[in-house]
């Protein structure tokens, strides 16, 4: 799947210059002038990461950066400006920016911002993909093995399981092995370390 950069400022003079380096070094371009034909192209399913100028008419690069963070498009941001505007640079930082470059910039600066923002996006995607499948496994444990999970997540024996549920300890450990196998792990401890990473309680 072809990643895209996609250049968002309101000086066509500037989406010509970047999208030239840009292309000459083998990247894909998709140049918008304002941030509402940006999101008109926009494809989430895309590998991409965005050129934003900070300084826009109808909706500046900060504006812009924290209405993709309400949509939750977790597409990685590097910011272009003319002045360097220190205040600004922090905020774009702390929101998750890749980089804050001033204009005239270098080629070499942008392509290895952009570099770095597209192996941001790409490394984020694969967690996303491991993520789904760990949930998807929790997913097919039916809710009696849930219940025996938290037990064993909390550190409780067989005998103490089965004593809270009600029922025959031999019937504790089918439960058990079923999560095990269902879940892919063989040690309480691979246990534990799959259901921190899906958040599992």
């Amino acid at each position: 799947m072809s990643a895209v950069v996609h250049l968002v400022d309101d000086d066509n003079d500037v989406l010509v210059a970047l999208g030239r380096i840009l292309r000459t070094e083998g990247f894909e371009v998709a140049a918008s002038a304002s941030t509402r034909e940006f999101l008109d192209r926009y494809d989430p399913d895309l590998p991409a990461c965005i050129v934003l100028d900070l300084s826009m008419p109808e909706m500046d690069g900060l504006q812009t950066q924290a209405l993709l963070e309400s949509r939750g498009i977790a597409c990685p941001v590097i910011f272009l400006t003319g002045c360097g505007d220190v205040h600004s640079s922090v905020c774009a930082m702390k929101r998750g920016a890749i980089d804050f470059l001033t204009k005239p910039v270098e080629a070499d600066a942008l392509v290895d911002a952009v570099t770095r923002g597209l192996e941001t996006d790409r490394r984020a995607r694969v967690q996303a993909e491991e993520q789904c499948r760990v949930a998807m496994r929790f997913a097919a444990l039916t809710p009696r093995e849930r219940e025996v999970l938290h037990h064993v997540l909390a550190g409780r024996l067989n005998k103490q399981i089965a004593a809270d549920l009600g029922i025959v300890e031999k019937t504790i450990k089918v439960h058990r092995s079923h999560v095990m196998h269902k879940l892919g792990v063989r040690s309480v401890a691979e246990l534990v370390r799959l259901a921190e990473r899906a958040h599992v309680a």
